[in-house]
């Protein structure tokens, strides 16, 4: 991810993967926390929404904008 590339957001898979390979920064506390987030997830200690949430915050805390779909 970078200026004018976007990104879809499919899973808890892709977004562990998002965080740990083309994230722009390694650092913060909503990034460690999103990344948390996610191997919670697939370990079945998280639900997929509260993956969502942190992944936002991370993306907010990283000056990456967000557009949400409509459900």
């Amino acid at each position: 991810m970078g200026l004018g590339h976007y990104a879809v957001i499919n899973s808890v898979w892709d977004a562990a993967r998002t965080l740990l390979h083309d994230w722009p920064v390694d650092d913060g506390e909503e990034y460690f926390e999103a990344v948390k987030s996610c191997l919670d997830a697939i370990i079945g200690d998280l639900q997929p929404d509260e993956v969502r949430a942190s992944f936002i915050r991370a993306a907010h805390e990283a000056g990456i904008a967000v557009i949400e779909a409509a459900d």
